[in-house]
């Protein structure tokens, strides 16, 4: 029960808040990737993995952290965007970090498109008064990545090894 609970309600609230907030207000608070990190370790506690088995999450997500902060190095995304893709690449582990990773890039690129023609075009007078949509609209600002991770999370979830982990606990 706490292993599904943990990886259809848990993870789930804590991506679709991660995207909120990158929404919202180009951050990914901090407390977000703790959680994430948190609700890992209490699904090992409840739910252990082999060694070898969690030696592969583990390693995906420090796959994910060295991607994400060269691509934070390289100025491509935020900070905490590299940090919720390490987190969600440890979730997702080596058997579907490559799955993941496509189908968030997919997702990332329709949303720089979508935003990119979004700009162009003046943004509705009824819609001026929200702040977090004129930055969306801003052209000087970025792209809130953490959306397109968070979407590819939720794409590929129910194919992924760790959605079968919760079929079966």
């Amino acid at each position: 029960m706490i292993t599904s609970a943990l990886i259809v309600v848990v993870l789930p609230a804590l991506l679709l808040a991660a995207a909120v907030c990158d929404l919202a207000s180009y951050t990914i608070p901090n407390f977000l990737q703790v959680g994430l990190l948190a609700a890992f370790a209490l699904l090992m506690i409840v739910h252990p993995l082999s060694a070898g088995a969690f030696g592969m999450h583990v390693l995906a997500g420090f796959i994910g952290l060295a991607a994400g902060f060269t691509l934070f190095a390289l100025g491509y995304i935020g900070g905490g965007d590299a940090k919720l893709f390490a987190c969600v690449a440890l979730w997702f582990g080596m058997d579907d970090l490559l799955a993941y990773t496509l189908v968030a890039s997919v997702f990332g690129g329709a949303l720089t498109l979508g935003l990119l023609a979004m700009r162009n075009w003046p943004l509705p007078a009824a819609l001026t008064s929200q702040a977090w949509l004129l930055r969306l609209h801003d052209e000087s600002e970025g792209i809130p990545y953490g959306a397109a991770l968070a979407a590819g999370a939720f794409f590929i979830l129910s194919q992924s090894e760790i959605f079968r982990v919760a079929l079966a606990g």
